[in-house]
């Protein structure tokens, strides 16, 4: 996807052009890390002059930082990105449970919600043996081949699935993943009755992974908690006997915590 298609507007009623604009320039930093005015103007598809004038907005209310001639963004971002996780659930639970679980299995662990049809990543650990994955906080992969995306799908109403597979598709990661909306609900149901997800190799060649949705009584599911590994180790005797109990521990606890917080 080019610049300018990644950037183009829409059509949806009531939006602000200027706020669309500053958006694209902050995803832009976001991606770059820094970038100079000409850079960013290339990337977003607006004249130098407009991204100039949203630069230096966003300094003057502390969102970016100058360095010589870069931008960048600033700390400031940090303390959004806490309380936007802490209204998912209660994150210093989250965090510890998380790094307890890559401590005891040695594998990779992550939390994460689902938001627009994708699932973000909200919190990682990663144990002695883990494999090298490029999940990164904040990053967002597909539902359909991810544990804790099949998770949190097994959980909603088939309306929504549909709609959430009507918007993304069901993109080939790999060879294993599924792509026909039939073998998905049927994975759904299995998962659903099973209590737990599988990703078999279907987001990375390789690698396996076992996700448990993480719910609150009385409201919607609130996320999803997986340990992901070589397939070599992930056997489905592994998941079953070691690791189904240890993530059910782990999901609990945060679902306790998250209901009386």
């Amino acid at each position: 996807m080019t610049p300018m298609t990644r950037y183009m507007p829409t059509n949806t009623p009531r939006q602000i052009d200027a706020v669309r604009k500053t958006s694209h320039i902050i995803t832009s930093l976001q991606e770059h890390g820094s970038a100079g005015v000409t850079e960013i103007a290339t990337d977003v598809g607006y004249s130098k002059s407009t991204v100039h004038g949203h630069l230096a907005t966003l300094h003057d209310e502390g969102l970016i930082v100058k360095d010589d001639h870069t931008y960048r963004l600033s700390l400031s971002f940090l303390d959004i990105a806490e309380s936007v996780k802490r209204t998912v659930a209660e994150h210093d639970v989250v965090r510890e449970q998380i790094r307890a679980l890559a401590d005891e299995t040695g594998e990779v662990v992550h939390f994460g919600a689902q938001e627009r049809g994708r699932v973000v990543y909200l919190e990682k650990a990663k144990g002695n043996s883990a494999v090298q994955t490029k999940s990164t906080i904040g990053g967002r992969m597909p539902m359909h081949s991810t544990g804790l995306g099949k998770a949190i799908l097994s959980t909603l109403p088939p309306e929504t699935v549909d709609r959430i597979v009507e918007e993304h598709g069901l993109e080939q990661r790999t060879e294993h993943t599924i792509t026909s909306a039939d073998e998905l609900t049927d994975e759904l149901e299995a998962t659903a009755a099973r209590g737990y997800s599988i990703d078999d190799e279907e987001n990375i060649p390789g690698v396996r992974c076992i996700g448990m949705v993480v719910s609150v009584p009385e409201t919607e599911v609130i996320g999803a908690v997986s340990i992901s590994g070589p397939s070599q180790r992930m056997t489905d005797e592994r998941l079953e006997t070691e690791l189904q109990p240890t993530i059910a521990q782990a999901a609990n606890v945060i679902e306790v915590n998250s209901l009386y917080s």
